[in-house]
């Protein structure tokens, strides 16, 4: 399996600070989410730590080896990556599209071979799309369309999975499909981190989370360790329903938490 080594990560863009002395160890066999408001860094964060964004200070190793140092090839094996909003623009069957999964490990101009005939066919198993083998991808529901795309990051065959906002624009029960999907991945021993913004998701399937705000991590733990009243209210600025004792826990905002501002207004008044 994979693990990641995160020390000191600090990135600036433009001149502005979007990652600010991050650290963490994220280990296999859990399901990690990444949460936090629009801004906080979550995103960065995942880039950063798979060497797709420079960084200014910090480092970053996969298995003791630093990310910089790692040729893509090499890392793409051990770390497979999903982006937020994927667009498919080539009118593929669903079997050559998660196909495509297979690239780190074909030289130039090969063709797949029967390892790789394998790790597609259980790839479009465990993402339970087998029976969309022969349609074409860019005619696919959205639903389908999401499980397709984490069909080909499952068909690398790498020890550990990244997966940037997979439940947008999903409905409910599509999004259910993909958190069972990789909580499954998580239970089978690989590194799963995704990054969600559905705290009711991240509640119920997510095993660790980390909270990013404004460039920092702010906590990293359990669920009912993370998802606290005053959390909600410095963090995302909102109060709402919490019930995690539950088999289903739920999280429901309810309303934005007044400004310091407005606070101050009303005590003057």
């Amino acid at each position: 399996m994979v693990s990641i080594s995160i020390e000191g990560l600090s990135v600036d863009l433009g001149g502005r600070a979007i990652l600010r002395d991050v650290a963490m160890q994220l280990a296999p066999g859990a399901l990690i989410g990444v949460i936090g408001p629009n801004g906080a860094g979550k995103s960065t964060l995942i880039r950063a730590m798979l060497g797709l964004l420079p960084f200014q200070r910090g480092q970053v190793t996969i298995d003791g080896q630093a990310v910089g140092a790692m040729a893509p090839r090499d890392l793409a094996k051990a770390i497979a990556y999903l982006p937020q909003g994927q667009v498919l623009h080539w009118p593929l069957s669903v079997e050559r599209l998660v196909g495509l999964g297979r690239l780190p490990h074909l030289g130039p101009l090969s063709r797949p071979g029967a390892q790789d005939r394998e790790a597609i066919d259980e790839a479009m198993c465990r993402a339970d799309i087998a029976s969309l083998a022969d349609r074409t991808a860019t005619e696919l529901s959205g639903g389908e369309r999401a499980r397709v795309m984490l069909a080909r990051a499952l068909a690398v065959g790498a020890r550990g999975l990244v997966v940037d906002e997979p439940l947008a624009s999903l409905d409910p029960g599509h999004q259910i499909d993909v958190m069972e999907l990789l909580a499954r991945e998580a239970r089978r021993g690989a590194l799963v981190v995704v990054v969600l913004h559905d705290l009711s998701m991240a509640a119920r399937y997510c095993d660790r989370l980390l909270l990013m705000d404004e460039g920092r991590l702010i906590a990293d733990g359990t669920p009912a360790q993370i998802l606290t009243q005053d959390r909600l209210r410095a963090v995302y600025g909102i109060s709402g329903h919490i019930d995690l004792t539950g088999d289903a826990p739920m999280v429901v905002p309810m309303a934005r938490w007044p400004q310091v501002g407005a606070e101050q207004q009303a005590d003057a008044g």
